[in-house]
């Protein structure tokens, strides 16, 4: 897939992480949170900068002993916020599925 400029070199803290040039996913949800975030943009439904400053604002907000391995924890909390404040999901519906997930009713899709 063929990512924006914009979005795959953004700089500053919400810098998608990499090694040797290449993003670094180390589980599948992380690598479906992002296409979901790079799916959304392209739909229209949201300009990357505002999922960017919504990112920049989850890791502003980790505590001193956060790291970079929760970067897309911080990429899914931003998401989320952001796809219920634009009224993309209902937040209680939200909420529902991740349970589900969390207690295995929802198996995740490989």
């Amino acid at each position: 897939m063929d990512v924006d400029p914009e979005i795959a070199h953004a700089a500053g803290p919400a810098a998608l992480p990499r090694r040797n040039g290449e993003l670094v996913f180390t589980a599948p949800w992380q690598g479906r949170a992002f296409g979901m975030a790079v799916a959304l943009q392209r739909g229209g439904r949201f300009a990357w900068r505002d999922f960017q400053e919504r990112l920049e604002r989850e890791i502003g907000g980790a505590g001193p002993d956060d790291d970079a391995a929760r970067y897309y924890e911080h990429w899914l909390a931003a998401l989320e916020r952001l796809a219920v404040d634009r009224g993309l999901v209902d937040g209680e519906e939200l909420g529902r599925r991740a349970g589900e997930y969390r207690s295995g009713l929802r198996d995740e899709v490989f």
